[in-house]
């Protein structure tokens, strides 16, 4: 029986991340220095703080581990989402490497202006606007051969500006954090407004994330037999994860309960640390402010996505920690000695 590519990614890239979240437990023992590249401040502690009280024996807040629930963010919270977000890098090269077969992009919108490099329409459709050209360019081909053109491409893309490998355009300091509540029983869940069948291996690779573990939109597929074989065909419409409050909705579907810990970077995630943080239980909220230009990209009330301006006022008002890019990490992306281990 062949097997999904995400699962193939799981299966080997798991390996490899399973090594670097043993090494930073050898290094730090989880102990004070667990989270290695936050310099130390009110947000680090926080998150030690919170971890402490659900989870020390003896403690008055004490949380058993089958409810010790977290779900993060993907764009802008555990990666990147400027100059562009992750996937429409991914959907740019789908329609670059299928347009010498598609010669009628050149005069059809947007695939023309894509293919000459201009992507202000879809940047101003917004995630949404993406995931209408994967579907676009993805119907009619079976999960597992999408799954494989995923895979591929997340195993050679390099960001364009930065020239780095996508898989190390990811955020160490959140790659500790995640490592950090996994130590401590928690189960890790990402929500994104992104194609699931797009997002799973991509956290396989970085996160090492299982693919039962990611909420996100997703395409409508037939099932059909092809060649004697049975299979589950992409057809071209979806059903998509939005923000606000779509997420604590989705979460509950997928989920089945209030998480305690909930972490985002914009105004669209108000409603799901909102939820998160409201139940009886102790619960921590976290918002991500990219505040370093040098490092990666300052932008929140000014974005022309992905805003952040009411949650800081929000955030002030139910006691949520703001982390502050520039002050509060020592380094951004995947330290190359961690993925040497």
């Amino acid at each position: 029986m062949v097997k999904g590519a995400y699962a193939s990614a799981w299966g080997g890239w798991s390996v490899l991340v399973l090594v670097f979240l043993g090494w930073v437990q050898s290094n730090f023992a989880w102990g004070a220095d667990s989270l290695s590249s936050w310099n130390e401040g009110a947000a680090k502690q926080a998150i030690f703080s919170f971890v402490d009280k659900v989870s020390g024996n003896g403690s008055p807040e004490y949380i058993p581990p089958a409810d010790r629930i977290a779900v993060f963010d993907g764009d802008g919270t555990l990666w990147p989402e400027k100059p562009l977000p992750l996937q429409l890098y991914f959907t740019i090269n789908r329609i670059e490497s299928m347009a010498p077969d598609n010669a009628h992009w050149k005069k059809k919108e947007p695939m023309a202006s894509i293919l000459k490099g201009d992507y202000s329409d879809i940047l101003a459709g917004g995630k949404s606007a993406s995931l209408d050209l994967i579907m676009a360019t993805h119907w009619g081909k079976t999960t597992d051969e999408f799954e494989a053109i995923v895979d591929a491409w997340v195993s050679s893309a390099v960001h364009p500006q930065t020239q780095l490998p996508f898989t190390e355009m990811v955020y160490q300091p959140m790659v500790e954090l995640v490592a950090y509540l996994r130590s401590h029983s928690f189960k890790i869940y990402i929500i994104t407004e992104d194609a699931v069948e797009f997002i799973r291996p991509w956290v396989a690779h970085t996160y090492g994330i299982s693919p039962k573990q990611v909420i996100g939109s997703v395409a409508e597929t037939e099932f059909r037999m092809r060649g004697g074989e049975a299979a589950l065909v992409r057809l071209q419409e979806s059903n998509t994860i939005g923000d606000k409050k779509d997420r604590p909705v989705a979460i509950n579907e997928h989920v089945g309960q209030r998480p305690i810990a909930a972490f985002g970077n914009s105004d669209g995630d108000i409603a799901m640390l909102r939820w998160a943080t409201s139940g009886k239980e102790v619960s921590l909220g976290l918002l991500l402010r990219h505040t370093d230009a040098e490092r990666e990209w300052a932008y929140d009330r000014n974005s022309s996505n992905d805003i952040l301006d009411r949650g800081l006022v929000v955030a002030k008002k139910q006691g949520w920690t703001v982390v502050d890019m520039k002050k509060d990490w020592k380094t951004v992306y995947l330290e190359t000695v961690a993925k040497d281990e």
